[in-house]
């Protein structure tokens, strides 16, 4: 395994010369140990069939039911172009522009997603990943104390919402998959992660409100600690993509967004996300 990290960021690294397909148990080993030191692993040029996609995913513990391997996309099934304002995938498209962590607006949070692109823009459509574990580090430590006092409410509803790009779950091709839960999960501001041990901020653009504040300070307070968390160039890093790459990422220490592109050229996408652990993923429903 040719493992580089990324020079001047304080994670991420590329790996080559390690055929996700055909992993054998040691080398699966050494890529997992990998990947919690790292949080973020970049794979070129990988070329994964969707069941290949699956099995590897599936190696590093369950898939959420129903995304197995889901396209994300801006290309229909039929090869036509999503073009609609109110066409549902691209206003979850347009919405996950923003900075987020996956499933957080679940009853369990998403342990983290294997990507893979199969067709790509000729200009931008990155994905952008954030350091939520350095950015906890960089934090005042003032800042830190009041953090692990608070916990936020997260809501896919109210996010989508915020960015006047609603969407109903019932009837919706989106599959309402997080838009027809009862209540919103309460998280704490700061997550332990269950693996390393080591604690990083917990915000994003799911982050609705705080347990005991009011709602424009709680909302102010979000967008300081998003603001922080990405503001510092080393604790952010852009993966251009080429068609084949395959992207493993620790959604319990890294935000992620899409980058905007020209929606007249197709973007062709599999997400298989990795299920959480409820007894470290969990949250509580509240109101």
């Amino acid at each position: 395994m040719n493992l580089q990290p990324l020079v001047g960021k304080t994670f991420g690294a590329v790996v080559r010369g390690l055929p996700l397909a055909t992993l054998s148990d040691d080398a699966f080993a050494a890529l997992h140990k990998a990947w919690l030191r790292h949080g973020l692993l970049i794979f070129p040029e990988q070329h994964l069939r969707r069941s290949e996609q699956i099995t590897f995913a599936e190696r590093l513990g369950p898939l959420v039911p129903g995304l197995e391997a889901a396209p994300i996309s801006n290309l229909r099934a039929d090869g036509t172009l999503r073009d609609a304002p109110d066409d549902d995938m691209m206003k979850i498209i347009r919405g996950n522009m923003e900075w987020h962590q996956d499933n957080t607006y679940m009853p369990v949070q998403a342990k983290g997603a294997v990507f893979s692109a199969q067709i790509v823009p000729k200009t931008r459509g990155e994905t952008a990943f954030a350091d939520l574990e350095a950015a906890w580090e960089a934090l005042d430590p003032t800042l830190q104390a009041r953090c692990e006092t608070l916990r936020a409410y997260h809501s896919l509803v109210e996010s989508q919402r915020r960015l006047g790009e609603s969407t109903k779950a019932e009837g919706s091709e989106y599959m309402g998959y997080g838009l027809d839960v009862a209540g919103s999960p309460l998280r704490p501001l700061v997550k332990v992660h269950p693996e390393t041990g080591r604690k990083s901020l917990a915000v994003g653009r799911h982050a609705y409100a705080i347990e005991g504040l009011e709602n424009d300070a709680a909302l102010a307070f979000i967008s300081a600690l998003l603001d922080h968390a990405v503001a510092a160039p080393e604790r952010v890093v852009e993966h251009r993509w080429s068609a084949g790459d395959v992207v493993l990422w620790d959604n319990r220490r890294l935000l992620h967004r899409a980058q905007p592109w020209d929606f007249s050229e197709p973007r062709v996408m599999t997400h298989s996300r990795l299920a959480g652990d409820p007894a470290t993923e969990g949250a509580p429903l509240g109101a």
